[in-house]
């Protein structure tokens, strides 16, 4: 067995507190130029700066946080399976530990140590590697007490979602800040920590932030400015009289923003400020949106829909897809990274003989598989049967065991 598992936690409540402390607020200030220089530091592995924008963008703009979050969530509420790649007593005392340890892990955050849950929680972190390319949790090991059948014993750990702006990528792999001050950092022990790889859309979706709130901001200046109808009052009171005031008075509760008041005989000439046709900023707003909502949840229906239809089953299939994608890589991770490692403590073995795997939602390629199967059989191709045991995952029956026949078999065997 290995015994080197990291069972303490290196971020310290000091470290997190300083972490959340020294952060500020770039989207006050933000300009294409400062944006163009965080994201040019983010390519050179200097985290910080834009890690906290895109943290800051995806917390306040409306559409982006709801299309993050359905992302997020559409894997993490998918359910899960332990799988063997055998037949042997070994794979099933390996299917067991790592049932064990996935329905017994606990996921929290170094920074909000308010979140506590489970796998169902894990995976929503991981998931933010979507946005930022990379998700980083602290492991923490708990050997457990608990035995199992074959004593191997059981493993527990605690997986601590830990902000990017924690990290920097100078040397071409991750290393952790042991204060914001830090060059270099420290390598990370790949038993130690949780590493999810991801497409990194905040890149892209920063830059359509950047270019939707800019015409959003002119758009509320002239909405200001030319929302409200101007109030001219007219009078015979002579100007600074009592009844000049009164109705200079009411002139000003009319008009909130433009108002004027004159004698007989005053002529003010508008200046008509108001765009002629449409205005520009409501269509570079929703072009802003719909490149957002493009890249995180697949094609946009409104772009995609016709008269036909076809557009809603365009973007079925393109969610389903990047769903479909989103399920494997978590799945991949956590079989490199994770289960490896508790198969190599428990059983003393690099070769895990199962995995888990997220089960995916709606049609897949398995049942496109078996329709192709199917069609095959029909057509008369004979097909062998060891491939479709591998294929769909299904261990060859064992002799003397109770096999479910097919409808058709069980009505020749009642006739005979």
């Amino acid at each position: 067995m290995m015994h080197t598992l990291k069972t303490r936690s290196i971020i310290s409540a000091e470290r997190a507190r300083r972490g959340l402390q020294s952060r500020f607020f770039p989207i006050r200030s933000l300009t294409p130029e400062s944006l163009g220089r965080q994201l040019d530091e983010f390519q050179a592995g200097n985290f910080r700066l834009v890690a906290q924008t895109w943290d800051a963008i995806e917390r306040r703009d409306d559409v982006l946080q709801g299309v993050a979050s359905k992302r997020k969530k559409a894997v993490a509420r998918l359910g899960w399976e332990i799988l063997t790649n055998e037949d042997t007593p070994e794979a099933e005392a390996h299917r067991r530990a790592l049932e064990f340890f996935y329905k017994n892990l606990t996921a929290t955050s170094a920074a909000d140590q308010n979140q506590k849950g489970g796998l169902v929680l894990l995976i929503e972190q991981m998931m933010d590697s979507v946005g930022k390319k990379y998700a980083v949790h602290e492991i923490v090991w708990q050997p457990g007490s608990e035995q199992s059948a074959d004593n191997s014993g059981f493993l527990k750990a605690t997986f601590r979602f830990v902000p990017l702006w924690f990290f920097k990528n100078r040397t071409g792999s991750l290393r952790f800040l042991e204060k914001d001050s830090s060059f270099v950092g420290v390598e990370l022990d790949e038993n130690a920590w949780l590493v999810t790889v991801g497409d990194g859309l905040m890149e892209s979706c920063s830059v359509a932030y950047l270019y939707k709130n800019l015409p959003l901001r002119d758009w509320l200046i002239y909405s200001e400015r030319n929302g409200m109808p101007g109030v001219k009052g007219v009078t015979d009171a002579l100007p600074g009289s009592a009844e000049w005031e009164q109705a200079r008075e009411a002139v000003e509760d009319f008009g909130a923003e433009f108002h004027a008041l004159m004698g007989r005989g005053t002529d003010i000439e508008a200046i008509d400020l108001t765009a002629r046709g449409e205005l520009p900023y409501p269509k570079l707003v929703e072009r802003m949106d719909k490149v957002i909502i493009a890249l995180w949840r697949g094609a946009d229906l409104s772009t995609l829909s016709a008269s036909s239809g076809v557009g809603a089953s365009v973007q079925k299939s393109e969610t389903q897809l990047i769903e479909h994608h989103d399920a494997r890589i978590i799945s991949e991770t956590l079989n490199t990274q994770v289960d490896r490692v508790v198969i190599k403590y428990l059983f003393g073995t690099e070769h895990s003989k199962a995995s888990i795997q997220l089960k995916l939602a709606g049609e897949t390629e398995v049942m496109q598989d078996l329709r192709i199967v199917r069609q095959l059989w029909e057509m008369g191709m004979p097909l062998p049967l060891r491939y479709l045991y591998e294929r769909f995952r299904i261990p060859p029956p064992q002799e003397g065991e109770t096999l479910l026949n097919h409808p058709r078999q069980l009505k020749i065997e009642k006739e005979l």
